[in-house]
C-alpha cells in the first residue's frame, strides 16, 4: 500500500471549509488546475467524490462531512508539533526534575536552588537522587534530568558540561578538638585518627597518596560512605575528616576547619546533562537556577 501524501491533509481541510475548489485555491495561492488535480487525488485516496456539483456550486458527500472535524482537528495538532514552543510560563509550568548528585550537594546547594525554584514556579518539584558512581547511563535514559560532579574521563563525551565552582579538600575536627590549638602541622595531622571517605568502600584514597608522596601515612579509625556522614563522624567525636570545602560549607558550621598541611590538587564540580535537553526552555531554566544557587 502506497504512502498517503500527508500534505493533502492541509487541501482537504481548506476545501471542505470553502466548499469551492476556485476559493480554496485562492486562499492556498494555487492555481484552479492545481486545485482540481488535488481534489482528484482526494477522491481516490478517500473513495468517495467528497464534493459534489449542486446547480452553480458543490455541495460535500456524508463522508466529506463525517470527515470534516476529524481532517480540521489533525491539520492544527500538525500545526502546533510543528510550531516553535510556546514562550516558557513558570508559573503553570508543572514539572518534576530529578537530580543525580552527590554526596553534600544537595545539603549544601539545595535550600538555595529551592528558594530560587519554588519562588518562579510553584508547580515545580525536584527530587534529589544519591550519585553513588560515575555511570552517565541515567542521564542518557532520561532517568536524570541534571547531574552534578566531577568531569573524568569516564564521562560520556556526548554529555553537555557546564562548570560550577573550583573547590579543594581541607580538614575538618570538632570544635575544642586537641588539634585545633595551634598550626596543625604535617606530623600532627599524621598522628591523629581519621575518617577516610569511599563510596566503594575501599581502604585509602586520594589523601593517602598525597600524604605518601612526603613518606607518612595515617591512622583510618572508620571509613564513611560520604562526606555529610564524615562530619557528623567528625562532629561527635575526635576523629579528624577531610572534605571538600566549598561542598561541604553548611554542613561544617561551628566546627574547625583547617587548610591541609600538604598539597592536594584544587578540582572543578560541574553540572552536565544531556545534549536532547538543550533546546529545553524548562531545562534551561533549572541549570539557570542550579548557577544561581551556587553563586
Amino acid at each position: 500500500m502506497a504512502t498517503p501524501d500527508l500534505n493533502l491533509l492541509t487541501t482537504l481541510d481548506v476545501l471542505l471549509d470553502e466548499g469551492s475548489v476556485a476559493r480554496a485555491a485562492r486562499r492556498l495561492r494555487l492555481s484552479p488546475s492545481a486545485m482540481s488535480r488535488a481534489l482528484a487525488r482526494l477522491r481516490e485516496a478517500t473513495a468517495d467524490p467528497l464534493l459534489v456539483r449542486a446547480g452553480r456550486g458543490l455541495v460535500p458527500t456524508p463522508r466529506a462531512l463525517e470527515l470534516r472535524e476529524r481532517v480540521h482537528t489533525l491539520v492544527q495538532d500538525v500545526e502546533a508539533v510543528l510550531r516553535p514552543a510556546a514562550q516558557l510560563d513558570l508559573t503553570q509550568l508543572a514539572r518534576t526534575f530529578t537530580l543525580r548528585t552527590s554526596d553534600g550537594f544537595a545539603e549544601n546547594v539545595g535550600p538555595a536552588l529551592l528558594a530560587r525554584t519554588s519562588a518562579c514556579a510553584p508547580g515545580v518539584r525536584l527530587r534529589f537522587v544519591q550519585k553513588t558512581d560515575k555511570d552517565s547511563a541515567p542521564l542518557r535514559a532520561g532517568a536524570v534530568d541534571l547531574e552534578t560532579g566531577i568531569v573524568g574521563d569516564a564521562a560520556s563525551p556526548e554529555l553537555r558540561t557546564r562548570a560550577l565552582f573550583r573547590d579543594r579538600f581541607v580538614g575538618v575536627m570538632r570544635a575544642g578538638h586537641p588539634l585545633s590549638q595551634g598550626k596543625v602541622t604535617l606530623a600532627r595531622y599524621a598522628s591523629a585518627r581519621h575518617i577516610l571517605v569511599s563510596r566503594r568502600n575501599l581502604d585509602k584514597g586520594p589523601v593517602d597518596d598525597a600524604l605518601a608522596a612526603h613518606g607518612r601515612d595515617r591512622v583510618i579509625a572508620t571509613i564513611a560512605g560520604g562526606f555529610s556522614t564524615a562530619l557528623a563522624l567528625a562532629r561527635g567525636s575526635d576523629l579528624i575528616a577531610t572534605v571538600p570545602e566549598r561542598h561541604t560549607g553548611n554542613l561544617r558550621a561551628g566546627m574547625h576547619s583547617f587548610l591541609l598541611p600538604f598539597a592536594m590538587p584544587a578540582f572543578t564540580v560541574s553540572m552536565l546533562w544531556h545534549p536532547r535537553m538543550d533546546g529545553d526552555a524548562a531545562h534551561r531554566w533549572l541549570r539557570g537556577c542550579v548557577l544561581d544557587a551556587v553563586g
